[in-house]
C-alpha cells in the first residue's frame, strides 16, 4: 500500500510540475503575442502617417514651390517660348519618300 501511496505521490508532483511549466510557456505566449499586436498597431500607425505626408509633398501648390526655389523653374510665358522649325515642312518629306 505504501508502494502504491508513493508512486501516486510522485505522479501528483509530475503532473503539478507539468502544470506549472505549461501555464508559465502559456503566459510566455500571450506575453509574447501581446507585444507583436502593439507592434503590428505602432506600424500600421506609422503606415498611415506616411502616407499623410506622402500625400501633403505631393500637392500641386508644393510641387510648384519647390520647383521655383530648388530648381530656379518659372512658368512659360509667349516671351520665353521657343519654338523649333524645320528648313523642310516635315508633310513634304513624308511625300518624297
Amino acid at each position: 500500500m505504501t508502494r502504491l501511496n508513493l508512486v501516486l505521490l510522485i505522479a501528483v508532483l509530475f503532473s503539478a510540475l507539468y502544470l506549472v511549466r505549461t501555464q508559465y510557456e502559456s503566459r510566455r505566449l500571450y506575453v509574447e503575442l501581446e507585444k507583436a499586436a502593439a507592434q503590428s498597431r505602432k506600424l500600421e500607425s506609422d503606415r498611415e502617417r506616411l502616407q499623410v505626408e506622402k500625400r501633403a509633398q505631393a500637392t500641386p501648390l508644393r510641387v510648384e514651390q519647390i520647383s521655383k526655389e530648388r530648381l530656379q523653374m518659372r512658368t512659360t510665358t509667349p516671351a520665353i517660348t521657343q519654338y523649333v522649325t524645320y528648313k523642310q515642312a516635315p508633310a513634304a518629306e513624308a511625300a518624297r519618300e
